[in-house]
């Protein structure tokens, strides 16, 4: 896994972003969002809807993934 951010795309509530996380993000983003039985974009939009307007989308999914982890 390699330790620089990788942009991918998403869609959050019918419009496209790109979001750059390291590949071990995007890795525990989807591993959380299929033990939540929901899609990334599903996750996403739940993370960016609850995030404060100053916190960056990429900011706000890295919190909640090791949130998640050491929950």
């Amino acid at each position: 896994m390699s330790g620089r951010p990788v942009k991918r795309s998403l869609t959050l509530r019918g419009h496209r972003t790109s979001v750059s996380l390291e590949d071990a993000f995007w890795h525990a983003f989807r591993e959380i969002a299929a033990e939540q039985g929901k899609p990334v974009n599903v996750l996403a939009a739940e993370i960016d809807a609850a995030r404060d307007l100053d916190t960056g989308l990429a900011s706000a999914i890295r919190v909640h993934v090791l949130q998640h982890y050491r929950g």
